[in-house]
């Protein structure tokens, strides 16, 4: 379960990101994040990964507490997620098959399992027939397959696809579409940032709506989510009671001595 309880971001130039958002998503769910640019939807995703902290809240993802987390244990984290970048993030002076082989390469796994490895997910993803080839020899569609695929090799709990079907024509955002879902199907949750409006009302999933750092709208959302969010609200406002607490007492001892 991922939850995000009263989260905040502010950057150095002191624009706000985010602005106080409480979200609960389920194991196994299927999300949209849907909202205009500068809305907060890649910056949500990025706190997911580790990529940034918060200015406050409380992040979790299953047992992690992504705030608290040491940084030796983000790797760990983030072979639990894979991410589908919106530039795609694909190395053009390696093939298809490199770029979705460096991943495991880099975290040392035996070449024979992680060339099988590969194989099986390019087949998942329809890319077998392209697997030898460059970047550059690809079509859009074809490319974000091959950014899916890249994100599948460590058989992710969840899968971050930021605005996957932003440059390409119809038919090929639903063929991109039909495969998240497929992939969601599997039991990997699925949160894709998108502004394809027509995708997110005809595939009747959860939505949620973000507009100036702000969450205005969560369509979908069960009653066991919100019980979770206003638990977690809970919980953050009992120790920032008892903090306050504890400095007045210190602070009454300090002013005794």
């Amino acid at each position: 379960m991922i939850r995000l309880v009263e989260v905040t971001k502010t950057f150095g130039t002191g624009t706000s990101a985010l602005n106080d958002v409480s979200l609960t998503i389920e194991k196994g769910e299927f999300v949209f994040l849907v909202g205009p640019s500068g809305s907060g939807k890649t910056t949500l995703l990025r706190l997911l990964i580790r990529d940034m902290l918060p200015t406050k809240g409380i992040i979790t993802i299953g047992d992690w507490n992504l705030v608290e987390l040491p940084n030796n244990k983000v790797p760990h984290l983030r072979k639990r997620i894979g991410v589908v970048f919106q530039d795609l993030k694909l190395l053009m002076d390696r093939t298809i098959y490199e770029n979705i082989m460096l991943p495991l390469e880099m975290s040392e796994v035996d070449q024979n399992e992680a060339k099988q490895k590969v194989e099986q997910i390019v087949e998942q993803v329809g890319l077998s027939e392209h697997l030898h080839k460059f970047p550059v020899q690809l079509s859009g569609g074809e490319l974000q397959r091959a950014a899916i695929a890249r994100a599948l090799v460590f058989s992710p709990e969840i899968l971050l696809a930021d605005e996957p079907t932003g440059n390409l024509d119809n038919t090929t955002s639903w063929e991109i579409v039909k495969l998240l879902n497929d992939i969601n199907k599997a039991g990997t949750t699925v949160i894709m940032a998108t502004h394809n409006l027509e995708v997110v009302s005809s595939l009747g999933k959860r939505t949620v709506t973000l507009e100036k750092g702000r969450v205005i709208k969560d369509a979908g959302k069960s009653i066991k989510q919100e019980d979770q969010e206003d638990k977690g609200k809970k919980e953050v406002h009992e120790k920032k009671d008892n903090k306050e607490i504890k400095d007045s007492k210190k602070g009454e001892k300090d002013a005794d001595n």
